[in-house]
């Protein structure tokens, strides 16, 4: 081999690792392929270049990209080539390289391109673009330059392009797939929150009817359709609940929340929940009970959103319990409920601890470990929404986790089956400096 040759062969090797780093940096697939293309025409010295890529659903190949003179319109006309009776149908299948010097005397040629653009083709090296085991389609270098003709040199070159060129393309291929996936999901979530601000509009006028008749009949007919009317308050104020939940989660996807912290005793809003879902506990045959500090536990937060996350956390935990069962409502600071004796006594200003620990307790079911990571994603539930006994649309810890992130605080569940859940809600005592709530 002689100098002039071995400088040439180290230019190839030098080109295609650097349009090998070019190929792996480019996602976009058109561009890419046509990157593809014209550096197969400059690496084989050839006129042009082009790349067919297999179409599962007709079973053809077409021309995705092309450069040379017959580019625009091979594109333009969207020419497809046929698997039988064609060099790039026979590279397809046989998985193998192909030179072709005359074209025009090779059977193997389908004369339909040079039918649709009044191009001829004079000389052809095609060789496959393989993924793994599979062929995706023919790369293809066009007319060689001058009198010269197709060598092996050429062979494995094409074959070191296309062997890079075939992983690139599956990559943005898979790229724009999951774009538009993501695309799609996001048209999907906007649908939902726009279905749930409209649903909800349109139910909280009939459900305020509702509830304003019930308690009209109520004043009028006194104890003579009591249970009746129970039956109809309490469906309303269900149907209610489910309204405000699905706000409450839209307003905090959407970042529409309206934090308004203040300075409140902690002790003393846990104490007025527990004291609301009293009788929905007792009606479920469970015990409701309160381990709190004997002194005040100041914090800043809002207090309305606090709420919502304890209501949501006690209702989940009385709904999974059977009934003669026990609810534990725990406060006291971060390090657990154990530490809630020191610490109530030292809550007045003895000791400044910056986190509150909240945990509400249960001897329910108890939930799968593989279940633990996901019981906090919107309408997940861990009981199959066909055959599920307890109620409930899997938003109340969404929105759990949703208010303690936006105070800066965490939540987490410990949990075994046949044994029980706690929940646990970090939250500090007051807002972080800079943070915005």
């Amino acid at each position: 081999m002689s100098v002039s040759d071995t400088k040439t062969r180290l230019q190839r090797l030098e080109r295609i690792l650097e349009i090998s780093r070019e190929l792996t940096s480019t996602v976009a697939l058109e561009p890419l392929l046509r990157k593809i293309v014209v550096t197969a025409a400059e690496l084989t010295g050839s006129e042009g270049g082009s790349i067919l890529l297999w179409n599962a659903r007709t079973g053809e190949l077409h021309f995705r990209t092309a450069c040379g003179d017959r580019s625009g319109q091979l594109l333009e006309d969207d020419i497809p080539v046929p698997i039988e009776g064609s060099i790039a149908g026979t590279v397809l299948t046989s998985g193998e390289p192909i030179i072709v010097h005359d074209a025009q005397s090779d059977p193997r040629h389908y004369r339909g391109v040079a039918e649709q653009t009044g191009s001829e083709t004079r000389s052809l090296l095609a060789v496959p673009l393989h993924i793994k085991d599979k062929c995706i389609g023919v790369l293809e270098a066009v007319d060689k330059q001058g009198d010269q003709r197709f060598s092996q040199e050429d062979v494995d070159t094409l074959m070191t392009l296309a062997a890079q060129a075939a992983v690139a393309i599956e990559n943005a291929r898979l790229v724009g797939a999951l774009r538009k996936a993501y695309e799609r999901l996001g048209e999907l979530d906007r649908l939902k929150s726009d279905f749930i601000a409209i649903a909800s509009h349109e139910l909280r006028t009939p459900l305020s009817l509702i509830l304003l008749y019930a308690d009209l009949l109520r004043q009028k007919l006194g104890t003579a359709a009591e249970a009746q009317l129970d039956a109809v308050e309490g469906a309303a104020m269900r149907l209610k609940h489910i309204i405000e939940t699905m706000l409450n989660l839209r307003y905090l996807e959407t970042g529409e929340v309206e934090v308004k912290p203040k300075h409140f005793d902690l002790r003393e809003a846990i104490e007025n929940v527990c004291r609301d879902y009293e009788a929905l506990a007792e009606s479920n045959g469970l015990l409701l009970r309160a381990d709190l500090p004997d002194q005040q536990v100041p914090i800043e937060a809002d207090e309305e959103k606090i709420r919502v996350i304890l209501g949501n956390l006690i209702s989940n935990a009385v709904k999974f319990t059977p009934q003669g069962g026990q609810v534990t409502v725990a406060l006291g600071f971060e390090g657990g409920a154990a530490d809630i004796d020191r610490a109530s006594a030292r809550v007045s200003g003895d000791v400044d601890r910056d986190s509150v620990e909240i945990s509400v307790a249960d001897t329910g079911v108890g939930i799968p470990a593989v279940e633990l990571g996901r019981i906090f994603g919107r309408f997940y539930q861990v009981e199959d929404h066909m055959i599920r006994r307890h109620g409930g649309m899997g938003l109340g810890l969404a929105i759990v986790k949703g208010l303690a992130e936006l105070h800066g605080g965490r939540v987490w569940a410990e949990s075994k089956p046949g044994q029980g859940s706690r929940f646990v809600v970090v939250l500090p005592r007051s807002p972080a400096p800079g943070q915005d709530l």
